[in-house]
């Protein structure tokens, strides 16, 4: 009986061992993709930006000039996300189309009926 709890508790030890292990790997995979992810956005949205724009990498005034366009940019985008949030957390989320009456619905079928078929 002694060897059983012996060996129970030496297997609940080392599957919670194994266990913090593999969340650590997983922190760091997961940090690893956010990473990736922050880079090729970076580099995507940067791309579109500069499309149009005559920058000079090069030198010192140009790198400046490209950094306010790209963080003025990057806050705009914020900015609109801010926005469309504020709205939709805003709106009437609700089941319920108070902006038309069922009374009113009625009153609009007959009229739109009476105004196609005039003798009914």
């Amino acid at each position: 009986m002694v060897v059983g709890v012996t060996f129970f508790i030496i297997a609940v030890l080392i599957i919670a061992i194994w266990v913090i292990i593999e969340i650590q790997r997983l922190k760091h995979k997961i940090f690893a993709i956010v990473l990736i992810l922050l880079i090729l956005f970076s580099y995507i949205s940067a791309t579109i930006i500069f499309r149009d724009q005559d920058l000079d990498f090069k030198t010192i005034p140009g790198v400046i000039k490209a950094s306010k366009i790209y963080f003025s940019w990057l806050l705009s985008v914020f900015g609109n996300v801010k926005i469309i949030t504020t709205n939709a957390v805003k709106m009437d989320w609700s089941g319920e189309n108070i902006s038309v009456n069922k009374t009113d619905s009625k009153k609009n079928e007959s009229s739109v009926i009476n105004s196609i078929f005039p003798n009914n």
